[in-house]
């Protein structure tokens, strides 16, 4: 299927979207060939094997994901035929890897999302769990779409993005601090039977990040530099889990250490966390939503784009690029930060989060003593 192009934005798509329909994923990589692409089946075989039978956990506990790799997810050479300037991605090959390693991904969600003990609708969640789903989809009308806002992931950038094309804001460079409720309509303002209505008809899409990376860069952000949840969070954490410091009134919460941090998740329940290290599927919900799209942090430039497209933004509507100031959680960094982690509290948080690895298809972090001393 062809790419809506930008200059036809006027033209705006108002069919529903069907339930059923298959979701669209891309994340880090570049394109491979099919004698690769066959290569790959193996490894993520095993994986999907492990998902579908429910032995995630079992594994963890054992260590044996340790040395399981999935490939990354590719984009669809087709769909990004007219990114910015008109590129040809003709490589049968690329658009055939592409295919396969969605279509896994499409069956991940299927398979996980199918289990009896997994939310269908946002209406057969708990209170809790739809209040937290409809208080992070943010709705535009005139575009027909809606986007579900994970911290972390880039979501300032998409609040800019809805701003413009609200009207509310003149242009996403504009150098502003970001008010992240003012202007925007969220999901939970509205009544039930327009949640109905919008839930069914509108274009959805979320972006996701690689689990552990995201939880690095919220502990390195709001512990590093915002004093307000130093002393919120970290004078409590540092409190609770550092020896002789439990009554302690000169705790600042300015230097809480990772361990710290990770131990304070562990006692922590994922429905009630905070959302900048709340799990992404309790954030989003995408048993009980159907998304559209699912675009990913490492393809972010690429996969913007498409959703611009997609819901027939303007042309002069493109994605903001990154702050200067902004620092990335680099490979090396987190890769030092896991090693460093006591591997028996790693081993106890990944349940945690492990729905975000198996239903967006990001491999368990490995940590085996060979891999860390390199």
């Amino acid at each position: 299927m062809m790419l809506p192009r930008r200059q036809d934005y006027g033209k705006r798509r108002s069919d529903g979207v069907r339930s059923g329909s298959v979701i669209n994923f891309r994340s880090a990589g570049s394109p491979g060939s099919v004698r690769r692409s066959s290569a790959l089946l193996p490894s993520v075989l095993t994986f999907l094997v492990i998902v579908a039978s429910g032995g995630l956990l079992l594994m963890i506990e054992k260590g044996m994901l340790n040395s399981v790799e999935t490939p990354s997810p590719r984009g669809s050479a087709r769909r990004l035929e007219l990114i910015g300037e008109t590129r040809k991605h003709g490589a049968d090959g690329a658009d055939v890897d592409s295919q396969i390693l969605q279509e896994i991904r499409n069956r991940t969600i299927r398979t996980m999302c199918s289990q009896k003990n997994m939310p269908h609708s946002v209406w057969s969640l708990s209170p809790l769990q739809r209040k937290t789903v409809l208080q992070h989809i943010l709705v535009n009308d005139e575009y027909r779409f809606l986007y579900c806002y994970v911290p972390k992931v880039a979501c300032s950038n998409w609040k800019r993005v809805l701003k413009v094309l609200s009207g509310a804001l003149e242009s996403v460079d504009v150098n502003i601090k970001m008010d992240h409720r003012s202007d925007l309509l969220f999901l939970s303002s509205l009544k039930p039977e327009e949640i109905r209505y919008r839930l069914k008809h509108y274009f959805k899409f979320m972006f996701v990040r690689e689990p552990m990376e995201r939880l690095l860069s919220a502990y390195r952000n709001k512990f590093g530099e915002i004093e307000s949840y130093q002393k919120k969070y970290g004078a409590e954490i540092v409190k609770r889990y550092r020896k002789g410091r439990a009554k302690d009134a000169s705790v600042t919460g300015d230097d809480v250490t990772f361990a710290e941090f990770v131990r304070y998740l562990l006692d922590e329940d994922v429905e009630r966390m905070n959302e900048h290290w709340m799990p992404i599927y309790n954030l989003c919900q995408p048993c009980a939503v159907s998304y559209n799209f699912i675009g990913s942090y490492e393809q972010l430039g690429r996969d913007s784009e498409y959703v611009l497209q997609r819901i027939g933004a303007p042309p002069f509507v493109h994605f903001p690029e990154r702050q200067t100031w902004y620092k990335p959680v680099t490979t090396q960094t987190l890769h030092y930060y896991l090693c460093t982690l006591p591997q028996k509290l790693l081993r106890e948080l990944l349940p945690k989060y492990i729905l975000d690895f198996s239903l967006f298809a990001y491999p368990l972090p490995n940590t085996t003593t060979e891999h860390c001393r390199h």
